[in-house]
């Protein structure tokens, strides 16, 4: 686990609704860890992780129902996971970096890591499935092309039920493997998924690095929606696919991955726009909505957004497109004084590399599959049913 993120003891004691005394009794029992600040000669930090776990935990008391309520939007954990950190400024998976992977790790490494732990897993290098044909485009996007072909799969694989962690681990390689070919049903499949998709995307060289860092930034984050609805399937005993197949339904929604649809679509309007800030603050003033800024986890911006960024800078710092999308990122944070958002760089990249439209929401489905097979692995391995209960605020029953 990281260090914790340190506020202020003014933040700290508002966040909790007490006096800083009460806030220095917190600190000398225990309850609120408390540090030096680098470079400040009396100022001191205070856990923003402890400050939050003391706050939910006093909201809880004074009132149950709302706190359970609240746990599910953006709220206090439901569950526990071993797979994903947000600590508010970066990402971990087991406790690495998500950027720092993204540099250094292959897609076949960072699933093995987020699957059984380690970086060099029971997985095969050699690309999985070559008897099932993938679907043709035919327009059809591609969540529902990989749901069909996921479908057709799973009635194919003797394997498919089997629980124990190593076989889950297979199913879910030949999992992505499936996703890569129903992503890019025209090329043969190359040695290595990233290498597969930017063959049938046309991209270059150097435009492969950057499809795979950004497969690897979407493998987990944490509970989302998607994420908690591959581990309300897998609780049931469902098969792995059946859990992916659960996870794309949940991810193209337009609140959640499908939201870069919108974003592809607002780029596109703002291409030759002149004044950016004005054309933004007009889609404001008209009800629209500024896609792809600002995430509630990460108050000082998504480092997801700000690696894939990094990337783009480095490898297409010449390219006009480019100059375009951190324009839009410039004039979106001078209107809603907010950052990217996954959302949005994934949107950009696309354009930068000229991927095919929908190519944001691909990716995302790719990538995120890897931490759906693994919280179906935790989940399988509880052996819990997840069928939490509803407070009825209907009409009273009628009696007599």
């Amino acid at each position: 686990m990281s260090a914790p993120s340190w506020i202020t003891a003014a933040d700290a004691a508002r966040l909790l609704g007490v006096s800083r005394a009460t806030l220095y009794a917190y600190v000398s029992r225990g309850f609120v860890r408390s540090q030096s600040m680098p470079g400040a000669s009396r100022e001191r930090g205070y856990s923003r992780e402890d400050v939050e776990r003391l706050r939910r935990r006093t909201e809880e008391r004074r009132d149950p129902d709302k706190a359970a309520a609240r746990a599910l939007h953006w709220g206090m954990p439901i569950l526990e996971s071993s797979i994903a950190l947000i600590d508010g400024n970066a990402l971990y998976y087991r406790g690495y970096d998500a950027a720092a992977l993204s540099r250094t790790r292959s897609l076949q490494e960072v699933a093995s890591l987020i699957w059984t732990g380690r970086f060099d897993g029971p997985l095969p290098s050699a690309p999985l499935e070559k008897g099932l044909k993938p679907p043709g485009n035919d327009g059809v996007p591609f969540a529902p092309r990989a749901q069909a072909l996921l479908a057709t799969a799973s009635a194919h694989d003797p394997l498919a039920f089997d629980r124990r962690p190593v076989s889950v681990a297979l199913t879910g390689w030949r999992i992505l493997h499936l996703l890569a070919r129903a992503a890019a049903p025209s090329v043969t499949p190359a040695a290595t998924i990233d290498e597969t998709l930017a063959c049938a995307w046309g991209v270059g060289a150097r435009g492969v690095d950057l499809v795979r860092g950004a497969l690897i930034l979407c493998a987990d984050h944490e509970l989302n929606v998607s994420s908690f609805t591959a581990r309300c399937v897998a609780s049931t005993g469902s098969h792995p696919y059946a859990v992916v197949i659960a996870g794309l339904a949940a991810l193209e929604g337009t609140s959640h991955g499908g939201i870069t649809a919108r974003v592809e679509s607002m780029l596109q309007s703002l291409r030759r726009t002149r004044h950016l800030q004005g054309a933004l603050a007009e889609r404001l003033r008209r009800g629209d909505a500024i896609e792809g800024f600002g995430h509630p986890l990460y108050p000082k911006g998504d480092p997801r957004a700000a690696a894939l960024f990094d990337y783009l800078r480095e490898r297409y710092a010449k390219s006009a497109e480019l100059a375009f999308v951190l324009d839009v990122a410039e004039a979106a944070g001078s209107v809603l004084r907010e950052r990217p958002t996954i959302d949005f760089a994934l949107a950009a990249l696309t354009r930068v590399l000229r991927l095919p439209q929908g190519s944001p929401l691909t990716l995302f489905g790719i990538g995120r599959t890897i931490g759906w097979i693994g919280h179906a692995m935790e989940q399988y391995a509880t052996g819990q049913l997840m069928r939490p209960r509803a407070k009825y605020v209907g009409v009273a029953p009628v009696t007599g």
